[in-house]
């Protein structure tokens, strides 16, 4: 375990690049870059073009930075020969509410930007005119999108809104994608083809994140109920999504989690409000929680100071308060709730949080 003080404000997003030295934040208005491959972080640049809150980044296979902010753009950054400087290209975005999460592409030839104006923008680069553009997945969106992932072909997309829902959508770009092999997901897959449609057992809660499995086989997403949910999908037929082969939820009493990530087709780990990553495992048989990482019941407990009753009593009349001190830290190592939970290497995780720290974890 690693962790790493960055930041004062809150950390709404982080991500790092391929070969981990270097780690992106988000800030306020802004985008920071740390390189991380020595003793110490150092910062390396600050990406400043938004003029509101930075609302998620990601780093491409090939290096290259999206960021999306409140102020309704997104932003790609390109590096350098120096590695130390980035050009800012706008990306048309054609939406009129905040943009609310960003992601990549597995090859990075494109990327989604969902927002709170209920579409989610698929966006990539026009060589005919040197920029970025978008096509909008509309239909049947109704709120706003809290999150998006991407399948390992580069075409589904999945996506988890505030009205319960999670969606995968094709996003088929014929001067982009190559034809995508037939799946579970579907054969024939023209843009906007809605895959799958699954809502939660809680019936509408938020669905603040989804994932695929690393084989693809599955999604996972959690909700605001605080409930993990695992969905093992059929066969579309006909132009209808198909209903879900295995529907597992599992149900914990922890505070509502914010992100998730696969660690392999049967363990993913989950993070959010409380502050502390937690971790389920199983198959198409059943899933359950196994364990928490940084358990807050198992951490060291500060010991209070022995206090006679007549002191206390003293302590209350005169001064309106009780003199027996309590720590105001966590027994966590994030002292607030994590905001995002990414895979880091095989065997470990990244977290960030509202504490401005960014945590690496074994699993």
């Amino acid at each position: 375990m690693s962790a790493l003080n960055l930041s004062k404000n809150p950390i709404y997003d982080h991500c790092f690049s391929q070969d981990r030295k270097t780690v992106a934040i988000t800030k306020e208005n802004d985008v920071l870059l740390f390189d991380v491959s020595g003793a110490k972080p150092s910062l390396i640049t600050t990406l400043t073009h938004h003029d509101k809150p930075v609302t998620a980044v990601d780093i491409s296979s090939d290096g290259k930075i999206v960021t999306c902010s409140q102020d309704r753009n997104a932003l790609v950054w390109e590096p350098s020969g120096d590695g130390k400087t980035y050009k800012p290209t706008l990306v048309l975005l054609r939406i009129n509410r905040a943009a609310t999460c960003a992601r990549w592409a597995p090859n990075g030839k494109k990327f989604a930007v969902g927002s709170s104006d209920r579409v989610v923008a698929i966006c990539y680069y026009e060589a005919e005119n040197d920029w970025w553009i978008s096509k909008h997945l509309k239909k049947p969106l109704r709120s706003t999108i809290l999150s998006v992932d991407w399948h390992p072909n580069n075409v589904l997309l999945a996506c988890g809104s505030a009205d319960g829902h999670v969606r995968v959508f094709s996003t088929y770009i014929k001067s982009v994608d190559s034809k995508p092999d037939p799946s579970v997901w579907g054969e024939r897959l023209p843009f906007q083809t809605l895959c799958a449609d699954y809502i939660s057992n809680s019936g509408g809660s938020w669905i603040h994140d989804v994932s695929f499995s690393p084989g693809a086989e599955f999604l996972a997403f959690v909700s605001h109920d605080g409930n993990v949910n695992i969905v093992y999908p059929s066969p579309p037929v006909g132009s209808e999504p198909g209903v879900p082969a295995a529907y597992f939820e599992v149900r914990t009493r922890h505070l509502p989690f914010k992100s998730l990530t696969f660690i392999n087709d049967n363990k993913l780990v989950a993070g959010g409000f409380d502050a502390h990553p937690v971790v389920f495992e199983g198959s198409e048989q059943g899933w359950q929680l196994t364990k928490s990482i940084d358990d807050p019941t198992e951490a060291k407990k500060h010991v209070q100071e022995e206090q006679s009753a007549i002191d206390l009593f003293k302590s209350m009349d005169l001064k309106g308060k009780s003199g027996s001190k309590f720590s105001e830290s966590l027994p966590t190592i994030h002292q607030n709730s994590i905001t995002k939970v990414k895979l880091y290497s095989p065997n470990s995780i990244s977290t960030s949080g509202n504490d401005g720290k960014v945590v690496v974890f074994k699993v």
